[in-house]
């Protein structure tokens, strides 16, 4: 199943680029193992995913926990904590 990531603030720094399509295995089931599946396929995956105290995540335009089921989602972002004023 391909999924559209996409990358904000610092993320899409240090991965260089803002989205990517992905078609991950069928072992990948929530987006924390997503983003594990990423960085064991890509040193810079690696680098920007090291601390993922440091990221949130939304599905579908959905803010959820790295924890979240991907199910039939088409659209994974990936971003710093947001903080407003």
């Amino acid at each position: 199943m391909a999924i559209e990531m996409l990358y904000f603030a610092w993320v899409r720094e240090r991965i260089g680029r803002g989205s990517e399509v992905v078609d991950p295995p069928g072992e990948v089931v929530t987006v924390a193992d997503l983003i594990g599946w990423l960085a064991d396929g890509s040193a810079v995956h690696s680098a920007a995913f090291a601390d993922r105290t440091r990221l949130r995540a939304a599905l579908d335009q959905v803010f959820v926990p790295l924890e979240a089921v991907l199910g039939s989602a088409r659209e994974v972002a990936i971003f710093p904590p947001v903080t407003g004023g």
